[in-house]
């Protein structure tokens, strides 16, 4: 992906948000952006090559706008991949993914996960190679819709658009994921702000299917309309529904079920 901007403050927002993704050569690139400011306005343009351009009122909406632009882009690219809307963390060598609705937590309980030793590689985007189970790293910037938890502050480098907040790689505090990981855990979040601790509980494949497949971003890529997909992938890997509460007994307890689970987390049905 190649970006081409015209504005300094936008330069500064997509530079801060991508370039956790910085990788190879600019002339291989197969997605080419222009982003700029609109004559005479403090609004912002969007142009993907080949398509008619996006406005933006305010750089919350530009960096909005892009993401869905790019996420829909790759689909279409990679659609040989199962893209599920989830967050990817790396636990002693294997993939565990964070799966929950908007407004559920899942960024913020990345965002903890991360200062308990878990590396970094998406907070949005889980895209799964069908055959060998791998996900794919997608690093930008962790974004979050409110301030977290006192435990797990803010840090300097922070950039705060009116709707959301945004936390470049270069500030996360582990390392950033480069190569694809094997899939070995998914936890299916939900917040219960009421709850006195958190909860974990195995679930059976059918209902981790289920809920993988209402996650799904490109369901009609595949076959059966993508339900096989959530199915296969639901098989072969350790399932648990996690009810979230106080953030760092929610990190004890995800750490803890992994711990149980073996050296990592050991992959179901794995050859």
């Amino acid at each position: 992906m190649v970006i081409q901007c015209t504005d300094a403050e936008a330069y500064a927002l997509l530079s801060a948000n991508y370039g956790g993704l910085r990788r190879g050569s600019q002339e291989a690139a197969a997605l080419r952006y222009t982003v700029g400011r609109q004559a005479g306005s403090r609004a912002f343009f969007l142009m993907r090559a080949g398509e008619g351009p996006l406005r933006a009122a305010d750089a919350g909406e530009l960096l909005f706008l892009f993401e869905k632009d790019c996420t829909i882009a790759l689909q279409t690219l990679r659609h040989d991949l199962y893209f599920v809307h989830a967050a990817v963390l790396e636990w002693a060598g294997d993939a565990i993914m964070l799966v929950a609705a908007s407004g559920s937590g899942k960024s913020t309980t990345t965002w903890a996960l991360l200062h308990h030793g878990f590396r970094y590689c998406s907070d949005e985007l889980g895209p799964v190679d069908m055959q060998t189970l791998d996900v794919y790293p997608y690093p930008h910037a962790l974004c979050l819709k409110e301030a977290p938890p006192a435990a797990y502050p803010l840090p300097a480098q922070t950039l705060c658009t009116p709707s959301t907040l945004h936390i470049p790689t270069a500030a996360l505090p582990s390392a950033t994921c480069t190569a694809p990981i094997r899939l070995a855990a998914i936890f299916f979040g939900q917040y219960h702000p009421e709850a006195s601790s958190p909860t974990v509980r195995p679930m059976r494949t059918a209902e981790a299917a289920a809920r993988l497949f209402a996650h799904a971003l490109n369901p009609l890529a595949h076959a059966e309309e993508g339900l096989d997909g959530a199915i296969a992938i639901a098989t072969r890997c350790c399932c648990f529904a996690l009810h979230t509460a106080d953030l760092p007994a929610t990190c004890t307890l995800v750490i803890r079920t992994l711990q149980e689970l073996g050296h990592g987390a050991q992959h179901r049905g794995a050859s």
